[in-house]
This record gives C-alpha cells, structure tokens and sequence, in this order.
C-alpha cells in the first residue's frame, strides 16, 4: 500500500468544493440573468455509496446559490457550509461535532480558495483541472475533471483503500 493509500485507509469525512469539484465551473446565464449549474449524476451515486457505508461528506462553497442548496439537500448532506471562503476555519468546528480530528478528512478543491483547508487536512486532494497551486498541495487527482465525475472517482479511490468498494459492488452486481 502507498503512503497516500495509507492516508485514505483513515478518513472518515470527505470535504467537498462545489464550483469546479461537484460542478465544471462554468456558470450558465439565462436570458433573465438567472444563473444554473450543472451536476454529474455519477458524483450524486458516489454520495449516496460513500453514505452507505459511513464515509461522511460535507460541502464548502464560495458562493450561496439555490441550485447547489437544492442538489446538496437531495444527496443527503447535512454539512453544507455556503457563501464561505474561509474553509480552513470550518474544519475545526466540523471536525469537533464529529469526534474526528483532521487527518481524518479529504477536501477535494480546484483554486486558491481551497488552500488554506487543503494544508489543515488529512488527505489533500485537486481535480485535475485546478489550478497549479492547488495541485502541488494534493496528495492524489483523479483523471476525471471536476463536474465530470470526478467526485465519484475519489470516493471510489477512498473506499477502495478502507476495503468497502467491493462488497458495494457485489450488492448492485447481484
């Protein structure tokens, strides 16, 4: 096993960005200036499989917008902290409500924002499409960009390593 594995094998909550991680980051202007985001449906199963066997996630984002509240809320996701750019502050206190201490978390990040909470953490983690700085703090990428997957890709990544991604498997496979 890798070191990085190592590192994998004891987290216990998965932080999340939302604008370029759980989406691409664009930002989809209407004709009424209305804004709309879009969200790959594998990252959503993700989610739910990383629920299923007590891999908590949480989600930190910049912005406030309805559209992320809205697909956060129907994943399940209780720690939703938005309209915050100072991630590093929040891992204490999340990390304090769960009886955890930061090396058991992942934060998955794409731009400077995600600094600070990526050198607190465990396991640092960047899609690959972020920005050079933030991919020199992460641990582990995924191939997939951010809001194609990539999400999925991790938490496949990260329960893989605790041993848990083959009995979900059998279970959808049977």
């Amino acid at each position: 096993m890798t070191p990085v594995e190592e590192l994998a094998r004891e987290i216990r909550l998965l932080v999340l960005d939302v604008d370029g991680v759980l989406t691409d980051g664009g930002l989809y202007y209407d004709h009424e200036g209305n804004v709309s985001k879009r969200f790959h449906v594998q990252d959503g199963l993700g989610i739910k499989l990383a629920q299923a066997v007590g891999l908590e996630v949480a989600v930190i984002t910049g912005l406030k917008h309805t559209a992320v509240e809205r697909r956060v809320r129907e994943l399940g996701i209780e720690e939703y902290h938005a309209g915050r750019v100072d991630k590093g502050l929040l891992l204490d206190e999340m990390c304090r409500r769960r009886g955890i201490v930061p090396a058991q978390v992942a934060y998955l990040g794409d731009d400077w924002v995600d600094a600070a909470i990526m050198r607190r953490v465990g396991l640092p983690l960047a899609v690959p499409n972020a920005q050079p700085e933030i991919l020199a703090l992460a641990r582990w990428s995924p191939a997939r960009p951010g809001g194609q997957g990539a999400v999925r890709e991790t938490i496949a990544f990260l329960l893989r390593c605790q041993g848990k991604l083959d009995a979900l498997w059998r279970r959808w496979a049977e």
